[in-house]
């Protein structure tokens, strides 16, 4: 039950991914700051998770903060900067549709961070490890697929007036290039935080908490570098127009609903599987465009995602196997462990 409810809950996760880089987009088309979007969406973010973390720990005690925890949410705050900086930057330069594709990097990173971190065990020898292993592998492969082959078209919709494959070959090959290094730089962090995240949430089991107080130290990085890099005082200024509503939608969706998303996934799950995901991006990328505004199907597309399909598919039964296996241990010694205290009331009664 728990494993199919955080499947479709990181599903709709990923559709809305890619509706806030298409949001983000437009806004920094029309003059967005790189820089005030993030400060402004993690300002709006604390004030979204405030009140529910008063809510929700109104009738119960959050866990114990230790100067441990602390210090690794600080680092965890000082990469998520980075990593919203990379994402916005290189989205800025480049497109939704190359942002998606450079996510299509992230369960590499994240495999092999996970393994050298141990968070994730890799024993080869299990058949669960093997589908996880392969599975990964079979994605990434999946996803360059979509990106690099295009193949023969296979039928074609209503053109529309803006498709999103040629927002992408109108960008200038130098913009492209560097739109694609922050992008791919932010694959590489996303990756570490993952992994970082996993190792907080596993010691701290307070999601909503280590969200607000990384917003927090996000908040205040993101004021400091705002003032010395950002001197058009018309960036600050906010109004009823896009710009508003691309900082509101980041703010609840990217820094607020998904952050907690993410934790709550990753103690449950694990790095490896949260980062399985993020090559749906393209494939949901690419049926948006097909449906929505008419951009054409191609071989590459489809044999691409199918390829996607069963890699994510091999992954969640590598991870349904091990959570199994947990189960049954689980079983196996709480079995154990009644079966042997009729044994000790029953010394206690001769003594």
């Amino acid at each position: 039950m728990w494993g199919v409810s955080v499947t479709a809950v990181m599903v709709s996760t990923e559709f809305l991914e890619v509706g806030l880089n298409t949001v983000n987009k437009a806004a920094m088309n029309r003059g967005l700051s790189n820089f005030v979007l993030v400060l402004y969406s993690n300002i709006f973010g604390i004030f979204i998770l405030a009140p529910c973390i008063f809510i929700f720990y109104r009738k119960r005690s959050p866990p114990l903060l230790t100067w441990s925890t602390i210090c690794k949410i600080l680092v965890l705050g000082v990469l998520s900067y980075g990593g919203q900086i990379c994402t916005y930057i290189g989205l800025g330069y480049a497109s939704p549709t190359l942002a998606s594709a450079m996510a299509d990097l992230t369960p590499a990173f994240t495999f092999i961070f996970s393994i050298i971190s141990r968070m994730e065990k890799l024993d080869l020898g299990i058949k669960s490890s093997q589908a996880k292993s392969v599975g990964t592998l079979v994605s990434i492969f999946g996803a360059l697929v979509v990106t690099l082959y295009k193949g023969l078209p296979l039928f074609t919709t209503y053109p529309s007036k803006k498709r999103l494959i040629d927002e992408l070959l109108l960008i200038p090959q130098s913009n492209w290039i560097v739109g694609g290094f922050f992008l791919a730089s932010h694959s590489v962090i996303f990756a570490i935080i993952l992994n970082v995240q996993t190792w907080i949430i596993r010691g701290y089991p307070a999601e909503m908490l280590v969200t607000l107080f990384c917003s927090i130290i996000v908040a205040i990085l993101s004021f400091v570098v705002s003032l010395i890099v950002e001197k058009d005082t018309n960036a600050w200024r906010l109004g009823l127009n896009m710009e508003l509503m691309a900082i509101v939608f980041t703010a609840a969706f990217a820094v607020a609903f998904r952050s907690v998303v993410h934790k709550w996934a990753l103690r449950k799950k694990g790095p490896i599987y949260v980062s399985m995901f993020k090559p749906l991006e393209m494939v949901i990328a690419l049926a948006t465009g097909v449906t929505f505004l008419g951009d054409k199907l191609y071989l590459g597309s489809l044999l691409g995602a199918a390829i996607i399909a069963i890699g994510f598919y091999a992954v969640i039964w590598g991870q349904a196997q091990e959570d199994k296996m947990v189960e049954d241990t689980q079983i196996f010694y709480s079995e154990r462990s009644s079966s042997k205290d009729p044994l000790l009331s029953n010394r206690g009664s001769v003594v």
